[in-house]
């Protein structure tokens, strides 16, 4: 069985920047979304349902097919396939040797759709099969509205999303430390075929320009326009954003960025040790076993939510001996409204041996 107790917490309400309204934005692209990265919420939306054109943000689904089914050190023989391919480039050479995690810096910094082939020949063999990974993975992911026939995002009728799936997208890679690591840094080298070196410079003007910035992915053909997704972190608040055929797409993103830090907050709810209790124990050698949280945990919701929230602590009635140190016992969950939000496990933070019934008798006997 399980007793609640329910009692109010003290929260560290961490304080944004803000002062764009959801009525007062007007952005120049065709189809825009901004989420909060933790719960994928929609902050504010554009025709962010409808499907379009996505140029390079393609790579963003590349990079974490790669990291997912190849490992970094790995070395790619550059193929015939990946010399020459239109658009972005770093000038590959066929029978160069370059490693995977030097061929994701030059697809995801420099946008190079030549390593986007080499990268997808070497993790399935060819483009053909690499597409249909991508689109496996999509299918994982619940999109509906995305398909990819190629790693790089040119052209094609049948290579589409939308800004509300490619959101999604974006989700899921930045929770990906490989990734998430990429896509921060502004400047790479790796090496060159000529005894030289390439200097990899990130397309993503936001990482210098907008505090927080953290990535991810620029694009653009004629078709599509100009394709921007970028995240950003203030205080532990995590936005993405999305426009798709966006004339002023830094501008956009900066409004939307501030539009989200404005609606939202980081809330501490707890941090370790906040909670520690005695359970009862049964068969012990002691009577009570000490608990507590051996982690913290903070969420991210609109302003002033959290005065809603409730926490209850919900645990076994009592433990019977022996017990590790370690153990679960339990949880603390929090709940706005009616709904629960998050959770944070609890842990007997010490041992309890059980009593040897034979040596206690012998002792109250012969004393």
């Amino acid at each position: 069985m399980l007793k609640k107790l329910f009692f109010c917490c003290a929260f560290f309400a961490i304080i944004g920047i803000m002062c764009v309204s959801i009525s007062a934005l007007s952005v120049s692209a065709e189809h825009a979304v901004l989420i909060e990265a933790q719960s994928g919420d929609v902050i504010y939306s554009k025709c962010e349902n409808t499907r379009a054109p996505m140029a390079s943000t393609t790579k963003i689904m590349t990079a974490i097919i790669v990291i997912e089914n190849a490992e970094l050190d790995e070395i790619v023989k550059i193929p015939l396939e990946a010399v020459g391919v239109e658009g972005s480039s770093i000038y590959l050479k066929e029978g160069e040797e370059l490693s995977v995690r030097e061929l994701l810096y030059a697809l995801l910094l420099s946008s190079a759709n030549d390593a986007s082939v080499a990268l997808a020949i070497h993790t399935s063999g060819d483009v053909d099969t690499f597409a249909d990974m991508m689109n496996e993975k999509a299918r994982e992911l619940g999109l509906i509205n995305t398909h990819f026939t190629n790693p790089h995002g040119l052209d094609n009728e049948e290579h589409y999303t939308t800004a509300y799936e490619l959101a999604m997208i974006a989700r899921y890679a930045m929770q990906n430390p490989i990734f998430r690591e990429i896509v921060s840094t502004t400047k790479e080298i790796i090496p060159s075929s000529e005894n030289s070196v390439r200097v990899l410079i990130n397309h993503n003007k936001l990482l210098n320009r907008y505090e927080g910035a953290i990535g991810i992915k620029t694009g653009f053909t004629r078709k599509s326009g100009r394709c921007l997704v970028s995240c950003a972190e203030r205080d532990g608040a995590i936005l993405i954003a999305v426009t798709l055929n966006a004339p002023t797409d830094w501008h956009d993103h900066k409004q939307m960025l501030d539009l989200g830090f404005g609606e939202y907050e980081s809330i501490t709810l707890a941090n370790v040790g906040d909670y520690t209790i005695a359970l009862n124990c049964i068969n012990g050698q002691s009577d009570e076993v000490l608990c507590s949280n051996l982690s913290s945990l903070s969420i991210t919701l609109k302003r002033g939510q959290a005065e809603n929230i409730n926490a209850v602590l919900e645990t076994k009635r009592f433990l019977f001996a022996p017990v590790n140190q370690g153990d679960s016992v339990g949880q603390i969950s929090y709940y706005l409204d009616d709904e629960k939000i998050a959770s944070v496990e609890l842990y007997t933070i010490e041992s309890v041996k059980n009593i040897n019934y034979k040596k206690s008798i012998f002792e109250r006997i012969f004393g």
